[in-house]
């Protein structure tokens, strides 16, 4: 796997955990649930930039 595909991956896995809580509290009127997933989704944009960084900086990929 190259440089960064496993932050890309995490940060795909969040931004969707994020997306399901986000909509399970705005469904249930959970303000925490619904902030929880604001904060994933968050996360994992932060992970998916980093693995954007990460393979931009791998040797393998430079020429």
């Amino acid at each position: 796997m190259a440089m960064g595909d496993d932050d890309k991956l995490e940060g795909k896995w969040d931004e969707a955990k994020g997306r399901v809580k986000n909509a399970a509290g705005e469904i249930t009127g959970n303000r925490e649930l619904k902030d929880e997933g604001t904060m994933d989704k968050l996360k994992g944009k932060l992970k998916d930039i980093k693995g954007d960084i990460k393979g931009a900086l791998d040797p393998d990929k430079r020429h």
